[in-house]
């Protein structure tokens, strides 16, 4: 069992989360995949935002974590079934959703895997974030000649970019960065605007839009001051979408504003595990087609053991980081 576990001869490890941006790495011995399991030797994990308050350490985590969590953007190479599992052959290379894929292994349950094609061996293919911009598109509902303001342009924002583009849509993107403002204007962005100041950002955006606002808006931050910037841009009985990642507590929002507007306020994030297997299946496809190159938006990789740097470095955000992906190859 041991010589069929290493990972091109080298010992399995997964890195522990110990709080204030502590991370140590340990041997792990990955275990068998129960009954509709598959085990997986991971090649790569997506490096997500949600996971920067868990580095950094919060009171209502328990350190330490178990090894390879909160990593859940992992893809690689199937290494062995569980009793039951005929979707899927030792060998295939997939992408899932698992719990502990800030390591050389995981576990997951066969419904959260997809397996990708051929024609997508030579890219790396974190599905679970890509599954979460095609459930938020979809559950955004943008059609052609439709306003879009995208606020945020980090890796979900300039993915939500490219799709409304291809959509049809005139797409507003704003953003507190220069270089994140580039890239949402390469992925198609008619309009770009910064949001070093609030006050300034809302007069250029309504200037653009018009009296009438947008007919959908996208808040991609995660923050109280990009949820107040939503409101401002919706229009009348337009659809609110937030995509941003809200860890904090609790939030305020302009209710007689919403009231006012008649607004469909559309809270994107999935949790139901066949959506997220729906969304990484469509990601898929969208991609195999050539028409969504998402690849510019991985912008650094680290080794799995460098992955505190790229933690660091997700948290300071320096000019040309997007997104980092862990590598076990």
């Amino acid at each position: 069992m041991t010589a069929q576990l290493s990972l091109n001869g080298a010992c399995p490890r997964a890195a522990v989360f110990n709080g204030g941006g502590r991370i140590t790495h340990v041997h792990a011995e990955p275990r068998d995949p129960g009954p509709g399991e598959v085990r997986v030797r991971l090649q790569g994990c997506g490096v997500c935002a949600s996971n920067l308050p868990v580095w950094e350490g919060r009171p209502w985590f328990r350190y330490p974590l178990p090894p390879g969590a909160p990593g859940h953007e992992g893809w690689g190479v199937v290494e062995a079934l569980g009793e039951g599992v005929t979707q899927i052959s030792e060998g295939a290379r997939v992408a899932m959703v698992s719990g502990n894929a800030y390591a050389t292994h995981d576990v997951a349950p066969v419904e959260a895997v997809v397996q990708l094609p051929p024609e997508l061996n030579s890219i790396p293919f974190p599905g679970e974030p890509l599954g979460c911009v095609m459930n938020i598109f979809r559950r955004s509902e943008i059609l052609s000649g439709q306003t879009v303001a995208v606020i945020g342009i980090g890796f979900l924002g300039a993915a939500l970019t490219a799709l409304a583009r291809e959509a049809g849509a005139r797409v507003i993107a704003i953003s507190r960065r220069s270089f994140a403002l580039n890239v949402a204007e390469h992925y198609g962005a008619s309009n770009c605007i910064r949001f070093d100041d609030a006050a300034r950002a809302l007069r250029e955006a309504r200037e653009l839009i018009g009296p009438n606002g947008c007919e959908r808006v996208i808040e991609a931050v995660g923050t109280q001051e990009a949820l107040d910037l939503a409101s401002e841009l919706a229009g009348v009985r337009s659809r609110l979408v937030i995509a941003g990642y809200h860890q904090e507590g609790t939030r305020t929002v302009n209710l007689q504003r919403w009231n006012w507007l008649g607004l469909d306020v559309i809270n994107a994030h999935e949790r139901d595990p066949l959506e997220y297997r729906r969304g990484m299946e469509d990601a898929v496809r969208l991609v195999r087609s050539g028409r969504f190159d998402p690849t510019p938006l991985y912008t650094h990789r680290f080794p799995l053991d460098d992955l505190g740097t790229a933690f660091q470095m997700l948290a300071e955000r320096p000019h040309g980081f997007l997104k980092a992906l862990m590598t076990c190859e």
